[in-house]
């Protein structure tokens, strides 16, 4: 008799999977720089903002001062030929001239020339020059300001509306006792600084100028 014997099968090992090829590592990846965008309406915007903000500037400045150059030597010893010095456009706004201001103004005969002068006589004053002395309703002047005594006369009624101006350098300056008074509208401002040359440079001082009150 054929004995029959279970046949055991002999278990098939398993297979690992192996890649067909080997594994590459991954390169970094080269950034490609950033191109720098220029905001065109951004840098339009700012260009307009600072021109805008410099012409306010500009006339804001020009509506509260002026820069004057002196051109003479109708002014000396306070005041020399070639300085330039800044004027205040609202000084007078806020209050009346005053006896002994150093003042900037339009010529009432040449609009387009500007002077620069000391006040000496307001409204309701009597200027009168004579004996080589300067006197204001009847009292003499004590002026250390000036550059030598004026050598010349006369007599001046100041009404309302106008001022009486005189050179510190009395007998070479062309002023009120050459073409008479001053309008009032005729005003810039109050000369406050000499600001150029830089060696030159000084607050101007406006003396205080007693005088008797009107009669």
């Amino acid at each position: 008799m054929e004995s029959t014997e279970p046949t055991i099968e002999s278990p098939v090992p398993e297979t690992s999977e192996i890649a067909a090829f080997p594994s590459v590592p991954e390169m970094p990846v080269a950034e490609t720089p950033v191109e720098e965008k220029t905001n065109w309406k951004q840098f339009l915007f700012d260009l307009v903002e600072t021109l805008a903000l410099a012409v306010i500037l500009y006339f804001g400045i020009n509506a509260l001062s002026a820069r004057v150059r002196v051109d003479g030597f109708s002014m000396n010893p306070t005041l020399q030929d070639g300085e330039y010095v800044l004027v205040s456009r609202v000084t007078y706004k806020l209050g009346d001239p005053q006896h002994g201001d150093i003042i900037v103004f339009e010529h009432p005969n040449q609009p387009q020339e500007d002077l620069i002068k000391r006040i000496v006589g307001v409204p309701g004053d009597v200027v009168e020059v004579t004996g080589m002395m300067v006197y204001v309703n009847g009292q003499a002047l004590n002026e250390p300001y000036i550059n030598a005594a004026p050598i010349y006369s006369g007599k001046w009624e100041v009404p309302e509306g106008y001022l009486f101006v005189l050179g510190d350098n009395r007998n070479e300056s062309s002023d009120s006792h050459a073409w008479g008074l001053l309008p009032m509208e005729n005003l810039v401002g109050k000369a406050l600084l000499i600001y150029w040359p830089p060696t030159d440079w000084n607050i101007i001082s406006h003396y205080d100028i007693e005088v008797a009150a009107p009669q």
